[in-house]
């Protein structure tokens, strides 16, 4: 009798389960709008979730266009609470970027604009109005100029001859672990350019900053139930950004006490220099925390990026084979066995500028841009799109649109010859730093940062892969994050 109690209970207790997610389905479906009409295309949904579960298992960039290419380059995503619009084509990225730029130019509050951008008060997080104009403004008036970026010039010459020597030292014929030196020299490269040095914490500043771009990939529990905070703190995401932030601060309150603020003139200032001068001006003040949140800004913004890029162009040329050869033969015949390179003895150089840009459009440091948010509802491509819904440009599907690059998955610089085309295509089919109001403002110091290292590392030394690997054989597989870097770090043997 006992067991048929329990049988009978489990069975109610089941019933009465089952008819409460019916109720909740139907609720649901009967709760949606009754006109489709105007509403963008978009995948079969699950509750709560949305359409997570069609990206688990994909890395998100990759996942995304293949569902554009099944739902339509302007397609709606339900991720958790969020209403999110994906972007894949040059086509409605224009008219979005022409016409809807100031309608979608705010961010969205997230966890890591309130921890790691100082309550959003940076330049990547902070919401569209006075502050962030201003703020950009200093940017590109004071901080990322052409003129600024030219003064740094003898630093990234110095610290890549620095790097040349190291790889010299550890001799030839022997592993050298690239992604570990170009990051570390591209870090010493931005510690020089904003403290006018390297500082005494440089490996632990470094490897929080690694840590931050691992935690800030833009797809977690926190992204998608931003309103649920206490999921926040079950996933240990607050706690991580918060260790995280805590050591960076420290740090950076330990460099400005030490800083003396130069007297010289503004060509030499450091960017804290910069900084600290305008903190205090009539025009536009800034507080110590303001200071803080850009110079981190500047730094994992511009530091993980450049190294990425780097990366992946000696990726790409270990398995092209054809453009390596083709690159150092022009940098050894422009340079005839000169020592040490100058940027003005690269700036002409075409095929390198080549390489650059097309490694920049497979390998967009960026793929995901950084979401906006729509601050009121708009009709966009005769679709009714709500307030407070998300934007997602999709670069790396923009980059590798088929309709405007012939064989948009294979590797070839030579598709930009005879181009116009510098940081950002004519039709919006090239957006390695985005575009708009919040297009990067540090594409030129981004550029040169790239170039004079690559050239570097291409004159100086021939590479292979270890223990007698084909070129084929290197591995391209990628690591989602921020930004997106390779899966495994780039070990490569020199001869020289």
């Amino acid at each position: 009798m006992k067991s048929i109690l329990k049988a009978m209970a489990l069975s109610l207790t089941s019933s009465i389960a089952l008819a409460t997610i019916i109720f909740f389905v139907i609720y649901k479906l009967a709760t949606r709008s009754k006109s489709t009409k105007n509403s963008l295309p978009e995948p079969w949904r699950l509750p709560i979730i949305g359409h997570m579960h069609h990206l688990i298992g994909t890395i998100p960039h990759r996942g995304l266009m293949d569902l554009a290419r099944k739902y339509g380059s302007l397609m709606h995503l339900q991720l958790g609470e969020v209403s999110a619009i994906v972007v894949s084509s040059p086509k409605a990225a224009k008219e979005i970027f022409t016409t809807y730029d100031i309608t979608f130019g705010n961010r969205p509050e997230t966890l890591s604009g309130e921890i790691i951008g100082y309550h959003n008060t940076d330049i990547v997080f902070a919401p569209y109005g006075e502050y962030w104009r201003q703020v950009r403004k200093i940017c590109t008036l004071d901080l990322l100029s052409a003129k600024k970026v030219k003064s740094y010039q003898s630093l990234r010459e110095e610290e890549c001859w620095n790097l040349v020597q190291e790889i010299k030292a550890s001799g030839s014929g022997r592993p050298v672990n690239l992604s570990e030196n170009i990051f570390k020299l591209i870090a010493m490269i931005f510690c020089r350019a904003a403290f006018g040095k390297g500082i005494k914490e440089h490996k632990e500043f470094t490897e929080n900053v690694k840590e931050m771009l691992r935690e800030t990939g833009g797809l977690d529990v926190e992204d998608i139930f931003p309103s649920k905070k206490f999921l926040h703190h079950l996933s240990g995401k607050r706690a991580r950004l918060t260790s995280i932030h805590k050591k960076l601060d420290n740090i950076i309150n330990n460099v400005v006490a030490e800083h003396n603020v130069k007297t010289a003139s503004k060509t030499n200032e450091t960017l804290l220099d910069v900084l600290l001068r305008l903190k205090d001006s009539a025009e536009f003040q800034l507080t110590a925390d303001n200071v803080k949140a850009i110079i981190v800004d500047m730094f994992t913004a511009g530091t993980d990026t450049s190294a990425t890029t780097i990366e992946w162009a000696i990726s790409e040329l270990i398995k092209c084979p054809r453009a390596m050869e083709k690159v150092q033969a022009e940098l050894r015949k422009a340079l005839n066995g000169k020592e040490k390179i100058h940027e003005e003895d690269i700036k002409e150089l075409s095929y390198l500028n080549l390489v650059i840009k097309e490694t920049l459009r497979l390998h967009p440091p960026l793929p995901l841009l950084l979401r906006r948010e729509c601050h009121q509802a708009v009709n966009l491509a005769g679709y009714d799109i709500p307030n407070k819904a998300r934007l997602i440009f999709n670069v790396f599907a923009i980059n590798r649109d088929p309709e405007y690059w012939k064989d948009a998955e294979t590797f070839i610089p030579e598709r930009f010859e005879n181009s116009s085309t510098t940081i950002m295509g004519a039709e919006y089919e090239f957006l390695p730093f985005g575009a708009g109001r919040r297009m990067c403002p540090g594409s030129a110091l981004g550029l040169a940062n790239v170039q004079l290292p690559l050239a570097n590392i291409l004159y100086h030394f021939n590479w292979k892969l270890p223990n007698g690997a084909s070129y084929d054989q290197i591995d391209m597989t990628e690591r989602f994050g921020l930004t997106v870097v390779r899966q495994t770090e780039l070990l490569l043997v020199p001869s020289f």
